[in-house]
């Protein structure tokens, strides 16, 4: 069994932010595969389907990005899905928009949800697709709005070429796990 969690924050007026595009992510996945989410046995919603023979949970946590870990070791616990099989899919600000990165593990890199994630399990040591939010080069002036903000319409032409992407890599990471979607999706989309 695989898990592919998606990091956002709940409630219609967070819809299409920058920061829920794992929301969004696992939301293509799931529309894809002709099911939908339900309450789980924590503070998160899944979605089950099935992919090459292998089950995959897709997740949401519905306790806001910065206690995604929260929700995200409840699921764990509840499917019983080691950290070598769980893929999380979060906003990046330090990549430009259009693009994706895949790691086998690593620091939080400034993402609030990753960070409470390991705090939670006490390790790095798991999956992550980062997609690409920056629109430029430079930074924003202030972070929490710019990802807590809605996508331009020349964003969304970028993303609406990303999330099928994202959706294939972590499909790709199911089958034929990470190391092998790292060499295949580690360059820019759009």
């Amino acid at each position: 069994m695989k898990l592919i969690v998606g990091l956002g924050n709940p409630e219609s007026r967070h819809a299409g932010t920058r920061h829920n595009i794992g929301f969004e992510v696992v939301d293509a996945m799931a529309a894809a595969a002709g099911t939908g989410f339900s309450t789980g046995k924590g503070k998160y919603v899944a979605a089950k389907t099935v992919h090459g023979g292998q089950t995959v949970v897709l997740l949401k946590p519905m306790t806001y990005m910065n206690l995604s870990g929260h929700a995200v070791v409840a699921a764990m616990n509840f499917y019983k899905i080691d950290r070598a099989d769980m893929l999380v899919v979060c906003d990046d600000l330090n990549l430009p928009s259009g693009s994706i990165r895949l790691r086998s593990k690593g620091s939080a890199g400034g993402q609030n949800g990753l960070k409470h994630i390991i705090e939670c399990l006490g390790s790095e040591e798991f999956a992550r697709l980062r997609v690409g939010i920056r629109p430029d080069e430079r930074l924003p002036s202030s972070f929490s709005s710019f990802v807590l903000g809605r996508f331009t319409e020349e964003e969304k032409k970028v993303m609406e070429k990303v999330l099928p992407v994202c959706a294939d890599a972590a499909l790709d990471f199911v089958r034929n796990g990470i190391g092998h979607a790292m060499n295949h999706y580690n360059k820019p989309v759009a």
